[in-house]
């Protein structure tokens, strides 16, 4: 009986220092989480990545419409000079 009594014991240390380690994990992240909501450079990096984002849009656009165009010349340059 003294036996169950010690592993209970231990069980219920081990669960309790479980809950202590995540309860200071949680605050820790909580606090990173609170930080970076508050700070700038994450504003800051998310505009950068929109902008650039938006030139490769423009750019894949362009070069879509450009290919497009020079596929149509030569094609109707092939036409005029015949097989």
């Amino acid at each position: 009986m003294r036996a169950r009594e010690v592993n209970i014991r231990m069980l219920l240390q081990a669960f309790t220092y479980v809950r202590v380690a995540a309860g200071e994990l949680r605050s820790k992240m909580h606090e990173r989480f609170t930080e970076l909501a508050g700070s700038e450079s994450g504003a800051t990096a998310a505009e950068y990545a929109l902008l650039v984002t938006l030139i490769a849009i423009a750019i894949i656009g362009g070069a879509t419409l450009l290919g497009n165009n020079i596929d149509g010349r030569l094609s109707q340059t092939g036409t005029v000079v015949g097989p």
